[in-house]
């Protein structure tokens, strides 16, 4: 009776065990087949991630091969260099100024940047891409060190600055972050908030900059890294926006400037008047490159990254300009004399195959203009209307000369704004 009691046990056990085996069989092909099924999952989305980062590259290379010359107001945004054929420089770190808002992902800017919100795309990677794909000129970015509203600033303002809790957790790991990533040729630093060199760590982060950094040796820098280094250390000078010193200066510097007298964003209830003219303009860039400077000119973009028409306007004037007069700016240096001592309006550049240029501002209704500074000599010296032909021209004692200028109607005019004359065997 115990044998059959314990068959009975045995085979009651026997079969539990079968049934568990068959079920645990089942959960693994179950298993198997959900992996099988992840997996395509996965796989379906790297394609599809392929594809996606395809097509956005193919439209990346259609928008940079239809903007060749870099013309699209969606490529270029922010201020554009005109003294020197050298840089284009973007702002990386504006939604409006000092707020924070990084125009690349960056990591310490997290859901405050263009890649998490907004367009969501890297658009300083973008501009970067099309200028060094489509034309030879350096890449510089604009980097505000404080922030007007972030708490981490205020908290170390409230402290006098005794605390730099902000500029190590975001300014310093920005900047880093922005020379590495995109190795920009110009950095133009900005906004001190009040608060020395010393808060930002600015010595050290130059020092970084200018021996380790991977623009060590070909990058400029300007003066605005805390409070008190303005006009007094850096690269060149800005000294103040709009600077214009009216004569040489030993330094390098450059006239940062709006072409909206008011602001340098956008303002959708400015008046004609609020913009300076395209003749103001161009006195403005003669001055500068005649002291040995650089234009700095800024435009305001829309929120949706579009150039107004009326700057369209001034900056396309400004390139007819300097498509006939250029050679007076580009590569061009300051003279011994930087403007006429008798005749006003008249400016003074050269270059390095020893032409002089006289830059006049406005056309003389006697028909003739008086250079008092430059040393002339009847057998050798020539004067050329630049666009124009040769002209006449008598020496005056003890020094300078006599222009002769053409009678022309206004459609033969080279150009609209100001007119320059080549020098060349004068001193």
């Amino acid at each position: 009776m115990l044998f059959f009691l314990l068959l009975f046990i045995h085979q009651r056990i026997l079969k539990k065990y079968h049934r568990f085996q068959k079920k645990k069989k089942k959960k693994k092909k179950k298993n198997q087949k959900k992996k099988k099924k992840k997996k395509k999952k996965k796989n379906k989305k790297k394609k599809n991630l392929k594809k996606k980062k395809k097509k956005d590259l193919k439209q990346k290379e259609t928008s940079l091969k239809s903007n060749k010359n870099l013309t699209d107001p969606k490529l270029l945004n922010g201020s554009v260099y005109l003294t020197q054929k050298w840089f284009c420089e973007i702002h990386p770190q504006i939604c409006f100024k000092s707020s924070g808002f990084t125009l690349w992902g960056s990591k310490y800017s997290w859901m405050w940047n263009a890649v998490d919100v907004g367009p969501k795309r890297d658009l300083v990677d973008e501009i970067a891409t099309a200028l060094r794909a489509h034309s030879d000129l350096r890449l510089g970015l604009y980097h505000s060190l404080f922030e007007w509203f972030n708490p981490l600033f205020k908290a170390d303002a409230d402290k006098s600055f005794k605390t730099n809790v902000f500029p190590t957790t975001k300014t310093l790991p920005e900047l880093y972050e922005i020379v590495n990533q995109y190795k920009p040729e110009l950095l133009w630093s900005d906004g001190d908030g009040d608060a020395p060199d010393s808060y930002w760590n600015s010595t050290g982060f130059l020092a970084w900059l200018y021996n380790e950094s991977p623009v060590r040796d070909t990058v400029v820098t300007n003066d605005r890294w805390g409070y008190g280094t303005i006009c007094n250390h850096g690269g060149y000078y800005t000294c103040t926006d709009r600077y214009n010193p009216g004569h040489l200066l030993k330094h390098k510097w450059e006239s940062c400037m709006s072409m909206d007298k008011k602001s340098w964003g956008y303002r959708r209830e400015a008046k004609f008047s609020d913009y300076l003219t395209i003749e103001q303009l161009i006195a403005s860039l003669v001055e500068t490159v005649s002291c040995g400077g650089n234009l700095l000119l800024n435009v305001g973009p829309t929120h949706d990254g579009r150039i107004m028409p009326i700057f369209e306007e001034r900056l396309r004037q400004m390139g007819q300009w300097l498509k006939v007069n250029g050679e007076a700016i580009y590569n061009s240096s300051a003279w011994r004399v930087q403007n006429d001592t008798v005749t006003p309006g008249v400016w003074y550049t050269a270059n390095q195959k020893n032409a002089i240029y006289a830059i006049f501002l406005s056309w003389p209704d006697n028909g003739y203009i008086v250079l008092s500074d430059p040393v002339v000599s009847s057998s050798k010296t020539q004067v050329v209307l630049l666009g124009y032909q040769s002209l006449s021209w008598e020496s005056m004692k003890p020094t300078g000369l006599k222009v002769h200028l053409p009678q022309l109607a206004p459609g033969q005019m080279p150009c609209s704004w100001a007119w320059t004359l080549r020098l060349t065997g004068a001193m």
